[in-house]
């Protein structure tokens, strides 16, 4: 991890990076609890990773073409079940830090987990360094 997203990392783990990450990772367990939402329980853990560490990573769509019929249908039980309250979780977050200014960067962040968390079925974490690979290769 470059010394710069190290930094960033650290100063987002101050800034709600933990207690976000805690509710992804709360969403995760109680989708695993109820059976039917394992499916997404290992993407809320995986976005529970990512929002612990954002910095130097991106989130692209699996397969650009599209979810399909079954993607919507999981973004939309998703979105009744978890991805509601994450998303409002993130505004919130993102309010309080706008209004410090300093924190406006990492309230950017948050914005962007809240439109993740709203419809997060068909999306992939990968590094920044895959990034050129992905759409030049």
């Amino acid at each position: 991890m470059p010394l710069f997203s190290l930094l960033l990392n650290v100063l987002w783990l101050v800034f709600g990076g933990v207690w976000m990450a805690a509710a992804w990772l709360l969403a995760a367990v109680i989708m695993a609890i109820t059976i039917i939402g394992l499916p997404w329980a290992r993407s809320a853990l995986t976005i529970a990773l990512y929002t612990l560490l954002p910095f130097g990573n991106t989130v692209v769509d699996r397969d650009p073409s599209g979810v399909g019929p079954l993607g919507f249908l999981g973004n939309v039980i998703w979105f009744v079940l978890a991805g509601w309250w994450l998303a409002l979780a993130h505004l919130v977050t993102a309010v309080a830090l706008a209004v410090t200014i300093v924190g406006l960067p990492f309230a950017w962040a948050h914005l962007k987990l809240a439109l993740l968390a709203l419809w997060p079925v068909g999306k992939t974490v990968i590094p920044n360094d895959q990034l050129a690979l992905r759409f030049n290769g």
